[in-house]
């Protein structure tokens, strides 16, 4: 049986960091973290790692030595064709909640990911 645990982030505004993955992963607000300088989210349905989010002082000065990769087709094996419509369909979406494309990576003729920075310049791959 596997441990059960939490992924911790530092983060500059965590209640706006926490709000973006929560849309990001279907995640949703974990009741008791309403203070400014912590926020936390679920999974609704149990079965995935909080995620907490913790105010510090510093800003990111360089890059992620760990990222989350956003898999938006669920587990493989995969139609390529459709995970790549499926990354087409939620890059616009997390881009309007305040994140940035960095750079598409090709598996040959197909999409294999896209690069992104969450609000706060985080790395991230929507797989």
């Amino acid at each position: 049986m596997a441990t059960f645990w939490t992924l911790g982030c530092d983060a500059h505004d965590p209640q706006r960091i926490a709000a973006f993955w929560a849309l990001a992963l279907g995640y949703v607000k974990e009741s008791g973290f309403d203070e400014p300088d912590i926020a936390s989210i679920v999974d609704p349905d149990g079965r995935g790692p909080a995620i907490s989010f913790l105010k510090v002082p510093e800003g990111k000065s360089s890059k992620n030595r760990m990222h989350i990769d956003v898999r938006v087709a669920g587990p493989g094996p995969w139609d390529m064709v459709e995970r790549a419509r499926l990354i087409r369909q939620k890059v616009p979406v997390l881009v309007a909640a305040g994140a940035t494309v960095i750079r598409e990576e090709w598996y040959g003729d197909v999409l294999g990911h896209v690069v992104m920075q969450d609000p706060e310049g985080n790395e991230f791959c929507v797989a």
